[in-house]
């Protein structure tokens, strides 16, 4: 017997790579490397900074530069996501591993491969069953505020090496305790290096481009000198704490950073650090994919690219556990370098692939460089990345539109200040979680009537409508189940009850698209309660799925009225012999 040979096609859905390579040429290749090229420049900085915040070797951030970016180039489905470190997911890291019990920094390491490893299980296991929708249970708003407080504990964390003290704390009041506690240790050489990074950093981004454009640079290496204003910084920093012999006047270095291509590394399978690791792990996994499709599907818009979310998932897994096995440490999808890739020209994964060229050449080449280079500087690398981030607009945005939202974004906000990023995104998920909860517990019912000289019905609130006083037609406009049946069955009971002309109740279907086995329960019970009150229930409009469910019940045969294809078509076999009045 032959095994079964998967079509071209099906190749083409799992790997990506296959779709865009044969229609691959020298005019895209021209694209990718121009932005592999500006997105290194940018990255090389950025990858060593965001491994210090998450507390780990430097050369950590470039290893998990390299093979992630390659593994997602095969498997991923964007062609301008940036897959690397990023600050988040850096933080989370950081605060998943602290709260373990380990002995020295090579158990540590172990942690953080290991961390990124389950990571890319998880996030592989996610996308091989289809369960991307999973994410959507997680409200925008929620993960803005948290990113906001995230961006706010990252500044805060930084400051400590600004300052150059010993500061700790995964909360915004211990952190700020500490360092208030040593700021009388404070290194003012080392202020003064923090300081001025940030001052020029914050600059480079406004103020270098149109300067250069000023002088008449052309506008594409205008673009290249400006994303290179963090390696500027590096390499000016890095000169004069050499130059001055500054580490002996208590300026903090990166010192030794191994030089070569990343190692091959294997996660630990112990039981107890999966179990410890493991719910960590799929906060990551879910707060990065969230985030990178969101970039994703942005990006692939522009250009009226489509991404496949499920797909993504395989490719950010795969990424994870390429990062595992090259000593790295968890990444997804970044936004700035994302766009900053999109702009330069990105016009595959391609670009992400020779970005990887880029940084294995810094691995081989640059480490020794970087020994003095002061851990100010990458500090004000973050924060200036960071601050970005911070958007206290959602507040008064979601103060304005929803009071409910702002009061599940402010409680995602100051519990991840509060009490830490793990906190604060477990808080997110579960305010998400209760928030769909609350709002389709309680579905919109609107008691509608025929607008004089159309088909048309509507709310007898907010319009000048016809109506029957012996019938009631209630507009559904939620899917009905388990968590709101019993909702429905009051709304009804308290309509009817005591208002004697009521002969017939219809329930417009329009907008319900489900009915659990809860919700069939409860009609069968609100059929039966209004039976006893000798009034008729009816349903309108009921979509095909649904009632192809409800044919497989015992509930059609037990109704007390009947089926009507369009509401009108209600209007007029139930209101027939009556005038109809005004509402």
């Amino acid at each position: 017997m032959s095994l079964h040979r998967p079509s071209r096609a099906q190749l083409e859905r799992h790997l990506p790579i296959l779709q865009w390579a044969k229609s691959y040429d020298r005019d895209t290749l021209t694209s990718d490397g121009v932005a592999a090229v500006i997105v290194t420049i940018m990255l090389i900085p950025q990858s060593l900074a965001y491994a210090l915040l998450a507390g780990l070797p430097p050369e950590m951030g470039l290893y998990a530069s390299i093979l992630p970016l390659v593994a997602y180039a095969i498997f991923g489905t964007s062609r301008a996501l940036a897959v690397g470190p990023v600050a988040v997911v850096s933080l989370m890291t950081a605060a998943a591993i602290g709260n373990l019990a380990l002995q020295g920094t090579a158990e540590y390491i172990a942690a953080a491969i290991t961390l990124a490893f389950i990571s890319g299980v998880i996030l592989i296991v996610m996308g091989v069953f289809r369960l991307g929708f999973l994410a959507n249970f997680l409200s925008h708003p929620v993960i803005a505020g948290f990113i906001t407080a995230s961006g706010i504990l990252i500044a805060t964390s930084q400051m400590k090496h600004i300052l150059g003290v010993d500061a700790h704390g995964h909360s915004l009041t211990t952190l700020l305790s500490s360092l208030v506690s040593h700021l009388p240790d404070t290194n003012l050489i080392t202020l003064g290096i923090g300081a001025g990074t940030i001052w020029f950093l914050f600059w480079v981004r406004k103020g270098l481009k149109p300067l250069l454009l000023g002088t008449g640079m052309p506008p594409g290496l205008a673009e290249v000198l400006a994303k290179a204003g963090p390696v500027a910084a590096v390499a000016v920093t890095t000169l004069a704490v050499w130059g001055f012999d500054l580490t002996n006047h208590g300026v903090r270095i990166v010192g030794q950073v191994p030089t070569g291509l990343p190692p091959l590394t294997l996660p630990g399978f112990s039981t107890e650090i999966w179990s410890s690791l493991f719910v960590s792990a799929l906060l990551i996994s879910v707060i990065g994919f969230v985030e990178s499709v969101s970039v994703a599907q942005t990006l692939a818009a522009k250009k009226r690219q489509r991404i496949v979310p499920d797909q993504e998932l395989i490719g950010l897994g795969a990424s994870n556990i390429a990062s595992a096995l090259s000593g790295g440490y968890p990444v997804t999808g970044g936004f700035s370098r994302s766009v900053v890739n999109f702009d330069a020209g990105a016009a595959t994964p391609a670009a992400g692939a020779f970005t990887a060229i880029g940084i294995g050449l810094a691995a081989l080449l640059l480490t020794p460089l970087l020994f003095f280079l002061p851990k100010a500087t990458l500090a004000a690398t973050i924060i200036v990345a960071v601050l970005s981030l911070v958007d206290f607009s959602i507040l008064s945005r979601t103060w304005t539109y929803s009071k409910v939202d702002f009061s599940a974004v402010a409680a995602t906000i100051l519990l991840t200040l509060g009490f830490g990023v793990e906190v604060g995104v477990s808080a997110g998920v579960i305010l998400s979680i209760g928030l769909f909860l609350y709002k389709t517990s309680r579905p919109h019912v609107a008691e509608v009537g025929l607008v004089p000289g159309t088909q048309h019905f509507r709310n007898i609130l907010r319009h000048k409508v016809d109506t029957t006083p012996s019938l009631v037609t209630l507009r559904i406009d939620e899917s009905l189940y388990f968590a709101n049946a019993r909702y429905l069955e009051d709304y009804i009971n308290n309509r009817v009850v005591c208002d004697a002309p009521i002969r017939d109740v219809v329930l417009m279907c329009s907008a319900v698209n489900e009915i659990d086995m809860s919700a069939l329960e409860s009609l069968e019970e609100i059929n039966h309660r209004l039976g006893d009150m000798g009034i008729a229930l009816h349903l309108s409009e009921v979509k095909g799925p649904v009632m192809d469910r409800l044919k497989r019940s015992a509930f059609l045969e037990d109704l007390t009225g009947r089926v009507f294809l369009a509401q009108y078509d209600a209007w007029k076999a139930l209101s027939a012999p009556e005038t109809p009045v005004a509402a």
